[in-house]
Order: C-alpha cells, then sequence, then structure tokens
C-alpha cells in the first residue's frame, strides 16, 4: 500500500501517522521522500487497514494498492532511483561503476597485481572471489578466510573497495571490516536464510540472478534484505539458462531495462558469467551500456590460462583495456559516463 502525502506535510505528522498504522494494524510504514512528495509505503498485512479512515486525515492525498508482492523494491513504492554507497563508490546514477578482477583469489601477489591493473584501466572495485561455489566438489573452492585476508591486502594497496562472495550466514562476522559489499551468488539467490541475514546488516549487498528465476522471484529475494532493514541491494543480471548450449548462459539483456522500470534498486550485469568466453565479455557488456545498466561485473585475470578457476571468460589485462575504451565510447553515445 502507497499512501501520498500532501507537500504540507509535516515531519512529526508522518511520524504519528506511521505510529498508529504500526499499533492498530500491525504494518510498518516506511517514509520516502521525493522530489515535492513523500509517500508512505505501507508493508505487511494491509488488507485490515481501513483506507476510508486514512483518507480522513487532511494531509493524505490518496492511496495506491501495490499488486505486485515485492513491495520494498517496488518503483511505485520508491519513484527515484536508489543510489547504493560501496565505500564512497556510488552504483546507480550517471556514472557508470565497473567491478574488475578475478573469479579467485589465488595468491596476494595474484591479486594485487590484478587490483592495480584493472584500476588503472578504470575499475573503481576489486572483484574476487575466496569461498567459491562450485558444480563439482572436486573443483577449486577458493582460500576461504586465508583469500579474505588478501583482498584487505589488496584493498590497502589501492584503496578499491572490495565485493566477495559469502555462501553461509555463519560467516558474516568473518567477512566485517574485509569486505565493502557482500556478493550472493545465482546458487544463493533463494538462500532465504542467508538473505535474512543480511538483510540484518547495513553493508550493501549485490544480488545475483538464479539461472533459472523469473524477475519477480529475483526482486521478491531483494525483498527479503530490504525486509529486513538493508535497503542497499544492487540486482546483477548473469545469464539465464536456455537450450542454448554454445555459450555458458545466455545473458538476458531485456531484464536490464524491465528490472529497472519494475525496480528503483540499481542492476548491473555481469558478461563474463553470461558468455561464458572471454572473446564475447566485451559485445556483451556493450550491449548491458546500452540496454541501461548502472555497472558491470568483469572478470580479469593476470594469466587466464593457468587461472585456479573461470580462466576461459576471463579477460587479460591487454584485453580488459581495451574493452574500457570501447565501453567509454557506448556509454556516451547513450549520455552515461565511465
Amino acid at each position: 500500500m502507497i499512501i501520498v502525502m500532501k507537500n504540507n506535510t509535516t515531519d512529526e505528522h508522518i511520524a504519528k501517522l506511521s505510529a498508529w498504522l504500526n499499533e492498530r494494524y500491525g504494518v510498518h510504514a516506511n517514509p520516502i521522500y521525493g522530489t515535492g512528495t513523500t509517500i508512505l509505503a505501507v508493508v505487511g498485512d494491509t488488507a485490515s487497514v481501513d483506507q476510508d479512515a486514512l483518507l480522513r486525515d487532511p494531509h493524505v492525498e490518496r492511496i495506491n494498492k501495490v499488486q505486485e508482492p515485492f513491495k520494498l523494491a517496488n518503483r511505485r513504492m520508491h519513484p527515484d532511483d536508489t543510489i547504493v554507497d560501496i565505500a564512497g563508490v556510488k552504483v546507480g546514477g550517471n556514472k557508470l561503476v565497473v567491478m574488475a578482477g578475478p573469479c579467485s583469489v589465488e595468491s596476494e601477489e595474484q591479486i594485487v597485481d590484478v587490483a592495480k591493473h584493472v584500476q588503472a584501466a578504470g575499475a573503481t572495485i576489486l572483484r574476487g572471489g575466496a569461498w567459491k561455489p562450485r558444480s563439482s566438489p572436486y573443483s577449486f573452492q577458493g582460500l576461504k578466510a586465508e583469500g579474505l585476508e588478501l583482498l584487505t591486502k589488496a584493498r590497502a594497496a589501492t584503496g578499491l573497495p572490495i565485493v566477495t562472495e559469502i555462501t553461509n550466514p555463519r560467516h558474516i562476522e568473518l567477512f566485517l571490516g574485509k569486505c565493502d559489499c557482500f556478493q550472493v551468488g545465482a546458487r544463493n539467490m533463494q538462500n532465504f536464510e542467508l538473505l535474512k541475514e543480511l538483510g540484518q546488516t547495513n553493508i550493501p549487498v549485490l544480488l545475483k540472478r538464479g539461472f533459472a528465476n523469473t524477475l519477480e522471484e529475483f526482486l521478491m529475494s531483494a525483498e527479503y534484505l530490504m525486509a529486513g532493514g538493508n535497503e542497499n541491494v544492487i540486482l546483477c543480471e548473469r545469464g539465464i539458462r536456455t537450450y542454448e548450449t554454445y555459450t555458458r548462459n545466455t545473458l538476458d539483456i531485456s531484464a536490464v531495462p524491465a528490472l529497472k522500470r519494475m525496480s528503483h534498486l540499481p542492476v548491473i550485469v555481469d558478461p563474463s558469467h553470461a558468455g561464458g568466453i572471454y572473446w564475447m565479455v566485451e559485445p556483451l557488456a556493450k550491449a548491458a551500456v546500452a540496454a541501461g545498466a548502472d555497472g558491470l561485473m568483469i572478470e580479469v585475470h593476470n594469466d587466464p590460462a593457468r587461472a585456479l578457476s573461470d580462466g576461459a571468460q576471463s579477460l587479460t589485462y591487454t584485453h580488459f583495456e581495451r574493452a574500457m575504451d570501447s565501453l567509454r565510447a557506448v556509454a556516451n553515445a547513450v549520455g552515461r559516463e565511465i
């Protein structure tokens, strides 16, 4: 339910109305201040709320029902775009963000070297996996806690904020102070216990779409995070599973404008996992920028041929530099910048 307030409504009145709604009906009213308009986004069991009583409040302009099951992530609840701040780097808005780095942290020398090179090429956030959920139990699973420590060394050497994947809610304490943005991978998009726990933090969460999930299911996972109080959520399209076997996944480019219409949350694209082949990364990234994505997550490795995971889709330093130059031209063509 959306309660649109009149322009002259004071903060004090909004606070009193919110408290009354919670006391009387057990629902939570979240005030959202837009340009010239303030709305109360009401979540919970709103069926029992007496709309006629609300409309008798002289400060209430109108009431709109939200039919979709996702409320807090809904564009109608929050008409303005959300900007998520990752340690000073803004995700959303006119400037696109590029997160780059290896699939897995392999050594201090490797992650520091990659961090320095991607930063020099224009990336503003370092990605790297410490815990790596893999399809095979025999594949490299990451350096785990040691990998987190190595990421912090790369952050100290470059100043780049860190985004890294978390798979277990019991690890949250371990990540604190060593991670600027939690990544929830495609396999854990519906790990609701993990989402609930991350929702209790105020650390940004990059949520990847599951490879067989609808956009509504994707946004409902974001809703779990936001319902816990964490509104710093970034959506990531990383390809879905189709009948096509040539590529690793099929990039759903239509998800970008669709999600931007359905939700106020920033949307980025991971072209590396979508294509799964290094020479596809640049054209897919260009398509994502042209479609309106707020950023990109790109895998870069110092020696892809010897990478311990996902070497086939990782860019070399030279390829990444060239891709960044091309992406700047596309961004400029659509009125954005990198």
